[in-house]
């Protein structure tokens, strides 16, 4: 049977502490692995001593001696994820050598992870190549052609569906409890399983009230997602116009992949990149200009966009720019009460992800998160059925399966333990071939299969609750 395991004796190496580096072993280490940490600069080893539940070597990473120190040859997982694609792929013939069996790294470029690559994943190997640019880009790509509400998140084979949008003081729902919505709304099974507001996420409860600005999540069965859209307020619309602020990795790929199809804009402060940019870019209108100015942005034409993308390099132009072209089509937006925009915020910094979601951008994307997460995903593969993230919240869903005799198959959702609420919520079972919203009188079957939205530390709780104790 699937599901998380009750007892982890893995052992995982990790090679580089920043970015992905320090989320896996936060992560990794939060749910039971053991994990050795290689990382040559002292102050990433210093800044991550006392917060993170791993052995932390400062080293270098393609020194062998300090391999052998790690007991590198007792390892079940190499991730390596250091800033240098070069030493991340000849860590893996290394890894190989030590006879460790499983090789995930980080490779921004393109030209290695690909069927037709000269080098293939065998020759290098790798398990799993990770390129957290493109990840970024084809996420992007992926929510401007849902043309549907602010965000649409899929699992289960699709047959379940989170629906991302943004409470508006206009909006039917707001200042309402959600126990007070439900009781309204009771021609469809749906349930708001997150809220992102300010800084912080929550896993809702029935006394929670949705306020003006949150960032929701509600799930819901598939053919019920035009009534959902319906009752948000979110309109089926066609986004053919797309602005881009930034021509770095992530800006530039998803022009590439847009511009065949959508008509896409992009602005690249650097001249010398907007030179380079307007001849790889065939078919995109490519600006030289500051876009964190409102002029530069109204003469881009950005009144005219249904979406709008920022991904420089920066995460507070990123933010600000995107909360700068918010203000600037809110009049225009009034007016034209039929149409519906999307910003999208790439932000490079876990804390602000939150914060960029609620300020200023429906969408609020993390590379190091996005990648995290395929490896997580990767190293989970047979303990989960399936996960999907959040984007902008620090949530997650994944589906999982009730062992029999488990604590949540003891009692209705409503009556379990009170030490469960505010971390995780319980949003759909499969049951009588379909998939169905939980509710408060609900009670899980033995080897019953689940949806559930938890913090991502929360994985633990998770446990707890769907698996028998041994």
């Amino acid at each position: 049977m699937l599901g998380i395991k009750n007892t982890i004796s893995e052992n995982i190496l990790i090679l580089g502490l920043g970015g992905v580096g320090y989320y896996l072993a936060k992560r990794l280490a939060h749910e039971g692995y053991t994990i050795t940490v290689i990382e040559s600069e002292g102050r990433l080893i210093r800044e991550a001593d006392g917060t993170l539940d791993a052995r932390l070597m400062q080293g270098n990473a393609m020194s062998i001696e300090c391999w052998r120190e790690a007991n590198a040859g007792k390892m079940d997982y190499l991730i390596a994820v250091t800033d240098n694609d070069a030493v991340n792929m000849m860590a893996s013939i290394i890894a190989h050598r030590f006879g460790i069996p499983r090789k995930i790294a980080r490779v921004r470029s393109l030209e290695f992870g690909n069927e037709d690559s000269f080098l293939s994943d065998e020759d290098l190997k790798i398990d799993l190549i990770i390129h957290p640019e493109e990840l970024a880009a084809q996420e992007i790509v992926r929510i401007i052609k849902l043309r549907a509400g602010n965000d649409i998140i899929e699992i289960a084979n699709s047959q379940v569906q989170v629906m991302a949008t943004r409470v508006r003081e206009s909006s039917s729902l707001a200042h309402k409890k959600l126990k007070e919505i439900s009781q309204t709304y009771h021609e469809f099974p749906f349930r708001v399983v997150a809220i992102a507001r300010g800084i912080a996420t929550v896993i809702p409860g029935g006394n929670d009230t949705l306020l003006p600005q949150d960032q929701i999540f509600i799930m819901a069965g598939t053919k019920d997602l035009p009534k959902l859209m319906s009752l948000t307020g979110d309109s089926q619309q066609h986004s053919h116009r797309v602005m881009i602020l930034g021509g770095g990795l992530v800006g530039n790929r998803v022009a590439q992949l847009l511009e065949k199809t959508v008509q896409v804009t992009l602005i690249e402060k650097e001249e010398k990149s907007a030179e380079e940019l307007s001849f790889v870019l065939k078919n995109t209108e490519v600006l030289h200009g500051d876009g964190s100015d409102a002029n530069v942005l109204q003469m881009a034409g950005l009144m005219d966009m249904d979406t709008f993308i920022t991904a420089t390099g920066d995460n507070e132009t990123n933010i600000m720019t995107c909360l700068l072209a918010k203000h600037l089509m809110h009049e225009k937006d009034f007016e034209e009460k039929s149409r519906q925009r999307k910003s999208i915020c790439l932000v490079n910094k876990e804390d602000y992800l939150v914060l960029a979601a609620t300020m200023g951008s429906d969408i609020a994307l993390n590379k190091k998160i996005l990648a995290g997460n395929e490896i997580l995903k990767f190293i989970r593969m047979g303990q989960l059925l399936s996960v999907a993230h959040l984007h902008g919240s620090d949530a997650e869903m994944v589906e999982i399966v009730a062992e029999p005799n488990a604590p949540v198959t003891r009692k209705p959702l409503s009556k379990l333990d009170p030490s469960y609420y505010g971390k995780i919520i319980i949003g759909a079972i499969f049951r009588d071939e379909k998939w169905q919203i939980a509710v408060g009188d609900t009670r899980i079957q033995d080897n019953e299969r689940a949806i559930v939205v938890c913090k991502s530390l929360s994985l633990k709780d998770v446990q707890q609750l769907f698996f028998a104790k041994k």
